[in-house]
C-alpha cells in the first residue's frame, strides 16, 4: 500500500474527531480566595496524577468545568495527546457517537485512535440511562465493547474526564471528586474576575490599556448571586462594553462606569451578618461547654425541682410562686421573645433535654433507635400536633390548670413522657420537630424571628463532603465533633425558621464558616411563593381558638344551656361549650373558605385563605401576647411575696396600664398584619381587600375580648 493511501484513514479520522477536539484551556483559575487556591491545588494534584486515574468534576451550571478538564490534561505528562469532547446530552442510549456502529463502512471509534489520550463526557447527568453502565466500566477499568458482539473488549488507554451538575449514582465510587465552587461563594474574587475578563476584551478590541474597575462597583457586583456563575459574569462585562461610550480616537474611558453595568431586577432581602460583625461572639456563642453546661447540669435538674415544688407546694398561683413563674413570667415572655429569637426556647426546653439524657442513658445499654420515617412526615404530625394542642387547651381551662400546681405538673410530665418516648423511638429530636404541641407553636411563630441561622449553599455544595452539621461527625478542622442536627435539617435546607431551634449545632461542626446568624426583617419567611407543611394552618386556628376558649363567657354565655363556669358543675355541658369556643376561628375559617370557593376555583380559594390565615400571624401573636398580659403585668412583680409568703418588695401594674399595653401590642399585630397581607396577596386585589378588613375587624374584637375589666 503505498504511503498516501495510509495515511488517508488517519486524515479521515482526524477530520471526525476536529469538531469535538479541545485545543487548549480557556484560562485558569483566576483568584486568590481560599475556594480558588483549594481548586488550584485540586487541578494540580489531578494533573500530576501518575496513575491518570478517571476524574468527576461536578458544579453548578457556569463554572466552565470543561476548562477545569483542560486544565487538568493540559498540566498532565499526557499534553501532547488529544484531547476529545463529546456532549452527554447528545450521545444516543447505544453510544453509537462513542463507540461507533456496526455496518458503516468499518467506521471506528474515537477511542481507537493512538493519538487521543483524553475523552472528556460533558453533562454526566443529561447521558441516556441506557449508556451509562458502559461510561462507567469505561471509568472504572478503560474497556468498552463495540456495537458489533462479534468484536473482542477494546481497552481505552488514555484518561477518561466527566462533568455533572447533579449527583450520578456509581460515578463517585470510581472517580475522584473535584467540587468546583460556584461564584457567589467566591466574593473576593469577583474584582480579579473582572479584571481579568477586561484585559481579555480589551485586548480583543485593540485597546492598548484596560479600564479600572471601581471599587465601589465591584462592591455593587458582590451584593449578587450570580446564579450563572462565570458565564453570567462573562455575558455582563461584555454587554457592559458594548454600552461603553468611545471617544473618536478609540481609546475606552480610564475607568469602567457603574451606569453600564445592567443588572437584573430582584427582590432584596437585606441581611446583616452578626458573625461577620463580631467574630468573638461566634467563637463564644458555639463553645459546646457552654450548651452542655447550660443543659445538663442546669436546665436538668431544676426542671426536677420545679416538679417537687409544683407537687409538695402550695397548690394555688397565689402562694405557689413556682405557679407564678409558670403562668405571669413563662408565657408573657416568651411570647415576647418569638420576634426576637424565634425558637430558641427549644434549644434548652427541658422537655428534650430529659428526651436526649434518656436516648443516651438507653445507647449506652445497647438500644439504638430507628432512623425517622421517610415520606412526607408533616402530612399526619401536622393535624396531630394541631390536636394535641387543643387537647391541652380544653385541659387547661376546663381543670383550672393556672391554678392548680400539681395538674400543672402533670402537664409538663406528660409532655416530657412524650419526649422520652419519642427519644426511645426514633433518633435526635423526632418527638421536637413533629409532634410536640409547644414545639409546634414555637416554630409556628419563629416565622416572625428577626434573627436567622443559615448555611450558604454554594459554600456547602462546594466545599464540602462530610455534611457533619446535618448528619454528625469527628472534628473536621476548626469544625468540632457533634451529633448533627437535632432536628435532622441541613442549614443550607431550611426554608423558613419552623426547624432551626439555634442550638448553633451546624456551627460547631462546620469547618468552612458557612453558617452565618444575621439579622433580617421581621417575618422575612412568609413570602407568596411557601409551600407551608399540611395542617400548619389548622395550628393556627387552634390557637386562636385557645383565646376564644379563654373568653368563652364573652361569646357563648348568653346562649341557653351555656354553664356557669367551665371549671364547676356537670363535665358534658362544659366539655361542649369549651368545644365550641375552641372551633369558632375553624367554623369561620371553613365559611371563608366556602364562600371563596364560589367566586374561584376551590384549590385557589384555598391557597388564598392559607396565604392569609399565615398574614394574620402578627395578629395572632399580638392577641396572645394581650390575653397573656394582664396576669403577667399584675402578678408578675409579686414573685418574692407569693415565694416566700413574706411582706418582700413587689409591684403590680394599674389596670389602665395594662388596658394601654393590651391596646398598644393590638395595633402593632394589626399593622404588621395589614402589610404582611398586602406582600402575601398582592396578586389577587380581592383576596387583598377581604382580608386587610378580616385583620382590622379581627383587631378591634380582640380589643374587645381580651380587654381588662375597669
Amino acid at each position: 500500500m503505498e504511503p498516501h493511501q495510509q495515511e488517508a484513514p488517519v486524515a479521515d479520522s482526524l477530520l471526525r474527531l476536529a469538531p469535538h477536539l479541545v485545543g487548549r484551556a480557556r484560562r485558569g483559575i483566576v483568584g486568590d480566595s481560599r475556594y480558588a487556591s483549594a481548586l488550584r491545588e485540586a487541578v494540580r494534584t489531578a494533573s500530576q496524577d501518575p496513575l491518570g486515574g478517571p476524574l468527576l468534576i461536578s458544579g453548578e451550571p457556569g463554572l466552565e468545568k470543561d476548562n477545569i478538564a483542560a486544565l487538568i490534561h493540559f498540566g498532565s505528562p499526557a499534553r501532547r495527546q488529544l484531547m476529545v469532547r463529546l456532549d452527554g446530552a447528545l450521545l444516543r442510549g447505544d453510544g453509537v457517537e462513542l463507540f461507533g456502529a456496526a455496518g458503516r463502512g468499518g467506521e471506528a471509534s474515537f477511542l481507537e485512535n493512538p493519538e487521543v489520550g483524553a475523552l472528556l463526557i460533558d453533562k454526566l447527568d443529561r447521558v441516556d440511562p441506557q449508556l451509562l453502565p458502559a461510561l462507567l466500566e469505561l471509568a472504572s477499568s478503560g474497556r468498552w465493547q463495540a456495537p458489533d458482539p462479534a468484536e473482542a473488549l477494546h481497552h481505552f488507554p488514555g484518561r477518561v474526564f466527566f462533568t455533572t451538575e447533579a449527583v450520578v449514582p456509581g460515578f463517585e465510587r470510581v472517580c475522584t471528586l473535584i467540587r468546583v465552587p460556584p461564584l457567589r461563594v467566591r466574593r473576593q474574587d469577583l474584582g480579579d474576575w473582572l479584571r481579568y475578563d477586561l484585559r481579555l476584551k480589551s485586548r480583543a478590541l485593540g485597546w492598548p490599556v484596560a479600564p479600572v474597575v471601581g471599587t465601589e462597583l465591584i462592591r455593587r457586583l458582590q451584593t449578587r448571586d450570580f446564579p450563572g456563575n462565570v458565564r453570567e459574569l462573562e455575558d455582563l462585562v461584555e454587554r457592559a462594553l458594548r454600552q461603553l461610550p468611545v471617544p473618536a480616537e478609540g481609546e475606552p474611558p480610564p475607568e469602567l462606569p457603574e451606569e453600564v453595568f445592567w443588572l437584573p431586577s430582584r427582590q432584596i432581602r437585606p441581611r446583616f451578618d452578626l458573625w461577620r460583625w463580631k467574630p468573638s461572639l461566634r467563637l463564644r456563642m458555639r463553645s459546646p461547654r457552654l450548651w452542655n453546661a447550660l443543659l445538663f447540669a442546669l436546665v436538668s435538674w431544676v426542671f426536677v425541682l420545679v416538679n417537687l415544688w409544683l407537687w409538695l407546694g402550695p397548690q394555688d398561683r397565689a402562694h405557689n410562686g413556682m405557679l407564678n413563674l409558670f403562668w405571669a413570667w413563662w408565657w408573657p415572655l416568651i411570647l415576647l421573645g418569638y420576634p426576637l429569637v424565634g425558637r430558641l426556647w427549644c434549644s434548652f426546653c427541658p422537655f428534650m433535654v430529659w428526651g436526649e439524657i434518656s436516648q443516651k442513658l438507653a445507647a449506652a445499654l445497647g438500644w439504638q433507635p430507628s432512623r425517622w420515617p421517610r415520606g412526607e412526615t408533616d402530612r399526619w404530625a401536622a393535624p396531630a400536633l394541631a390536636a394535641g394542642f387543643a387537647a391541652i387547651l380544653l385541659w387547661e381551662e376546663l381543670a383550672n390548670l393556672e391554678n392548680s400546681a400539681r395538674l400543672s405538673s402533670c402537664l409538663l410530665l406528660l409532655i416530657t413522657a412524650g419526649a422520652v418516648i419519642g427519644s426511645l423511638r426514633f433518633e435526635k429530636r423526632f418527638w421536637c420537630r413533629y409532634l410536640c404541641p409547644v414545639g409546634g407553636m414555637n416554630g409556628l411563630f419563629a416565622k416572625l424571628s428577626v434573627l436567622e441561622l443559615r448555611a450558604q449553599v454554594g459554600t456547602c455544595s462546594g466545599s464540602c463532603s462530610t455534611y457533619a452539621c446535618f448528619k454528625g461527625g469527628p472534628a473536621d478542622g476548626e469544625g468540632l465533633a457533634t451529633a448533627g442536627c437535632p432536628l435532622g435539617t441541613h442549614p443550607a435546607h431550611l426554608e423558613d425558621n419552623r426547624n432551626c431551634v439555634l442550638c448553633l449545632t451546624c456551627a460547631q461542626a462546620c469547618p468552612h464558616r458557612s453558617v452565618q446568624l444575621s439579622l433580617r426583617p421581621p417575618a422575612a419567611d412568609l413570602q407568596r411563593e411557601m409551600t407551608p407543611p399540611d395542617g400548619e394552618a389548622g395550628l393556627i386556628l387552634v390557637l386562636a381558638g385557645g383565646v376564644c376558649l379563654k373568653f368563652w363567657d364573652r361569646l357563648l354565655g348568653g346562649l341557653p344551656l351555656a354553664p356557669d363556669s367551665l371549671q364547676e358543675g356537670p363535665l358534658l355541658p362544659r366539655l361542649a361549650f369549651a368545644t365550641l369556643a375552641l372551633a369558632l376561628p375553624s367554623a369561620l375559617a371553613l365559611v371563608a373558605l366556602r364562600l371563596g370557593s364560589w367566586l374561584t376555583p376551590p384549590a385557589r380559594a384555598a391557597r388564598r385563605l392559607s396565604l392569609g390565615l399565615y398574614g394574620l400571624l402578627p395578629f395572632l401573636w399580638a392577641l396572645l401576647l394581650a390575653r397573656h398580659l394582664p396576669v403577667g403585668m399584675a402578678e408578675a412583680g409579686r414573685l418574692l411575696p407569693v415565694t416566700f409568703q413574706r411582706p418582700l418588695p413587689s409591684w403590680s401594674a394599674d389596670h389602665h396600664v395594662i388596658a394601654f399595653c393590651q391596646s398598644l401590642v393590638l395595633v402593632v399585630g394589626v399593622g404588621g398584619s395589614l402589610v404582611l397581607l398586602r406582600r402575601l396577596l398582592l396578586n389577587s386585589r380581592a383576596a387583598l381587600w377581604w382580608g386587610s378588613a378580616a385583620a382590622l375587624v379581627l383587631g378591634a374584637g380582640g380589643r374587645w375580648l381580651v380587654a381588662v375589666a375597669s
